[in-house]
């Protein structure tokens, strides 16, 4: 069967790195086709030469046999092509059925019909079996609604080639069952789809196909994904053989580091208490909405608290914002990247740097910045950061290596104590996923409490001392690493669950 998408020997140059390298591979019509590889092998480009952002240095695209040419992510979408990114582009202030309706929202005599616009988008969402409120704010929808906004936006377009990265990385289980049934509709439907993961259940459990990159060449194309063990999969991708992922280092504890009682602020509906001793991992799990999230920036002073103490090696600290927060050595590295962690339009350096300088700049004014370009550097080197240079925009890296620039703010810290971390490894691939984990056994290994915050089961089963499990705004249980299964920690997280 001949493929309804093809690539031909598609390349990309960008400043002082070569992003593609004649990449060739086809996707036919009723197919779901993985691409895979590690942050930064060339996946995101392709996908934005897809649609129209990139234009290729050299190779052309077919659809149905006519090679297309994009200029403009305009062009891309009239040519019936739609593309869902990992950094979600939405517009805050307006309303799901305005950003889902955006550049044909409905008008007469020049005046917006807001009325028909909801109508037109409560009847789409309904059909596609989506429950949000269209005459809700894109800024008051969690990350999750706002990348099902995204992926409903992308298929409302009625596509034939719609291309999806790490569509589920911010989503719920049940959210998560809704996309799944919906790539499977446009499946039967005969569309060609690309579907980018580094959740490997995923690829196996929806995709037909499977193309791997490294390094931004194509280093391997499987027709059928099903004759592919998954060894051989993570070798492709990372060039070497990694066979266990989270590969636990246990560690011995000491005293109570971070004490939190009675921590309570909006949205959580009771009161939260816990401990962390110093060098202990201790992983928050729970479903979306369950107000993990939520806790840890009352505890980083992101959010502003109604009740509540805090002890600190023993003593009473008051985290008035996130700089008191910082003073105390308490991090945060949050889940939204785009919006909370990065300053889009500054350099990788400034990024790294921009708390750490309090402590090198002279009189508080000028910045020293033959440090900066050094600490800059050595997490470079450490934590293998993938940019062309220090100076580069931080906006341009991929996502995983966006998420090791903000780590490395934090690492660049003299007097850590307390690092939170936000869904580490949204988005981000095995071997990347392999290099944070290692950064967190060290730093916990120093005598750092650790809290690592994720919606991944298997990782904080993987890597954690200790679980936590929160449930409707209120911590439901705790779990010692002997302990937690997913079935354990799955009955104290599920809302239907005996209480």
């Amino acid at each position: 069967m001949s493929s309804f998408l093809q690539f031909e020997n598609v390349s990309k140059a960008f400043p002082g790195v070569r992003a593609l390298s004649s990449v060739s591979f086809g996707v036919r019509a009723g197919e779901v086709h993985g691409l895979m590889g590690e942050n930064g092998a060339g996946k995101s480009t392709l996908l934005k030469i897809l649609g129209g952002e990139y234009q290729p240095e050299a190779g052309r695209i077919l659809i149905d046999g006519e090679e297309a040419r994009f200029s403009s992510a305009a062009a891309s979408i009239g040519a019936g092509v739609a593309v869902i990114h990992q950094e979600l582009q939405y517009v805050p202030d307006l309303s799901v059925a305005e950003n889902l309706l955006l550049g044909r929202l409905p008008a007469s005599g020049g005046w917006f019909r807001k009325s028909h616009a909801v109508s037109v988008a409560r009847a789409r969402l309904t059909a596609m079996g989506v429950d949000l409120d269209p005459t809700a704010s894109l800024r008051k929808l969690s990350i999750a609604q706002r990348q099902m906004v995204e992926i409903c936006k992308a298929l409302m377009r009625d596509a034939r080639v719609i291309a999806l990265d790490e569509p589920t990385s911010s989503l719920s289980h049940t959210e998560t069952e809704v996309l799944f049934r919906l790539v499977r509709q446009l499946q039967k439907e005969r569309r060609a789809l690309i579907y980018i993961s580094h959740r490997m259940d995923e690829i196996y459990e929806l995709c037909n196909a499977c193309t791997v990159f490294r390094d931004g060449k194509m280093i391997a194309s499987h027709p059928d994904i099903r004759n592919v063990p998954r060894p051989v999969l993570v070798r492709e991708m990372v060039g070497r053989d990694i066979s266990d992922i989270y590969h636990y280092r246990g560690r011995p504890l000491g005293e109570v580091r971070l004490s939190v009682k009675a921590l309570m602020g909006k949205p959580l509906v009771e009161p939260a208490t816990f401990q962390i001793r110093k060098g202990e991992i201790v992983g928050f799990f729970g479903l979306v909405g369950a107000g993990r999230s939520e806790l840890m920036h009352l505890v980083y002073g992101a959010r502003k608290k109604d009740l509540g103490e805090m002890t600190l090696d023993g003593r009473p600290i008051h985290i008035s914002g996130p700089r008191a927060a910082i003073r105390h050595g308490i991090v945060l590295c949050p889940e939204d990247r785009k919006e909370d962690g990065i300053v889009a339009t500054a350099s990788v350096s400034d990024n790294i740097n921009i708390s750490c300088r309090r402590h090198s700049s002279r009189a508080g004014v000028f910045l020293n910045r033959k440090r900066e370009a050094q600490v800059t550097e050595r997490f470079i080197q450490q934590l293998q950061i993938r940019t062309p240079n220090r100076r580069q925009k931080i906006r341009l890296l991929s996502g995983g290596n966006q998420q090791k620039a903000i780590l490395a703010r934090w690492l660049a810290e003299p007097d850590l104590r307390v690092v939170i971390l936000d869904e580490p490894t949204r988005g981000i691939d095995v071997g990347a996923k392999h290099e944070i984990y290692n950064v967190i056994y060290e730093l916990a290994e120093r005598g750092c409490a650790i809290v690592v915050v994720s919606s991944e089961l298997p990782e904080v089963l993987g890597i954690s001392d200790r679980v936590v499990v929160m449930r409707e705004g209120r911590i439901a249980g705790e779990l010692d690493r002997e302990k937690a299964t997913e079935q354990t920690v799955l009955s104290l997280a599920l809302p239907d669950s005996p209480r």
